[in-house]
């Protein structure tokens, strides 16, 4: 396992990072499923895992808690609030009102006392930078928050709040969490410098594309990803998107066969091989899915495989971009753009 720093912290994490999004109702995983992921996924040497509050409405937390007992030294434990929890107005967003309750409900559901990474998981246009970075530097104060971060902000977002945090004399967001993997690379052209221009860690979210780099969506084949059930249009193949990215799939998988390599591999190298990137965040729902991604965690990528990439994804370039959640809310609805 390789590891790097995270952003300017000091602190050590792996290059493969535990994505908790599947434990519980949204990937059907039960506890012991999930615990012996875990394990897993720490005796391989990957030592940072990364939750939500809104991942099943709590319960992946709740199994991670479970999980990580007794080897909570081990664990760079991150989580994230921001999105609905529930259908009260206030139980969402970044202010300090939700943000407060928002964090003691984690660190409930994961029965530990503080966390080392708090990431805000979409950013709030209704709250002002001040705000949500004053409440995130008075938990930071309290302990209870070692480290905070972003998720998903479009990068004069990342900016703006950098530049509040330095006005306001308070701390900073020290990673962003985005979407990024070979058929989704348009945050190289605009997020990716900003965050090495601040020296903040990068865990890249989707690293598989949703499915769509481990081998479950080819040519002539039957989609198998569970995604498929609950997101029907992005595996509709009948759309143009999905038939761009089928076709860059395929020739993906030729690469990766001539250098020796699986899909899983070739994508997750990939990745990891962006010297902006720290950690890529990996999803399994099985400990199938666990042993083939586990399978990258020292892979590296020469310089030809990587050209070859480019050659079919071009650098930049986002092949749906429509899934990417970090558009302008004036761009997604039309009053704001409006007089």
């Amino acid at each position: 396992m390789q590891y790097r720093t995270l952003g300017a912290t000091g602190v050590q994490v792996s290059a493969l990072a535990l994505g908790a999004m599947n434990f519980g109702a949204i990937g059907r995983t039960t506890q012991e499923e999930a615990t012996a992921m875990v394990s897993a996924a720490l005796d391989a040497g990957i030592n940072l895992i990364d939750t939500a509050d809104a991942y099943s409405a709590g319960q992946s937390e709740e199994m991670v808690g479970k999980a990580i007992a007794g080897r909570r030294d081990d664990v760079v434990l991150a989580t994230k609030a921001g999105l609905p929890m529930g259908e009260q107005r206030n139980h969402r967003g970044s202010s300090r009102s939700w943000l407060t309750v928002a964090l003691e409900d984690s660190l409930r559901r994961l029965d530990v006392d503080h966390v080392d990474l708090y990431q805000v998981h979409r950013w709030d246009p209704e709250t002002s930078d001040e705000e949500t970075l004053s409440a995130l530097t008075d938990l930071q104060r309290a302990g209870k928050i070692r480290y905070f971060g972003s998720s998903t902000f479009p990068a004069h977002r990342i900016v703006e709040a950098q530049w509040a945090a330095r006005e306001h004399h308070l701390s900073r967001y020290v990673v962003e969490q985005p979407s990024y993997s070979i058929l989704q690379r348009g945050i190289e052209a605009h997020v990716l410098p900003v965050t090495q221009q601040y020296g903040m860690g990068v865990l890249a979210w989707s690293p598989l594309a949703s499915g769509w780099l481990s081998g479950a969506v080819r040519a002539g084949k039957e989609v198998t990803t569970s995604r498929s059930a609950f997101m029907a249009d992005r595996f509709d193949l009948t759309r143009e998107t999905n038939q761009r990215r089928l076709a860059a799939v395929e020739e993906l998988a030729r690469v990766a066969e001539e250098a020796g390599l699986t899909l899983v591999q070739l994508a997750l190298g990939f990745v990891t091989a962006h010297p902006g990137v720290t950690s890529a965040l990996i999803g399994p729902r099985t400990a199938e899915h666990l042993e083939s991604q586990l399978a990258a965690a020292d892979t590296i990528l020469p310089a030809d495989v990587l050209d070859a990439i480019d050659a079919i994804v071009a650098p930049g370039v986002d092949l749906a971009p429509e899934e990417k959640y970090d558009a302008p809310p004036a761009l997604l609805t039309p009053a704001l753009r409006r007089r």
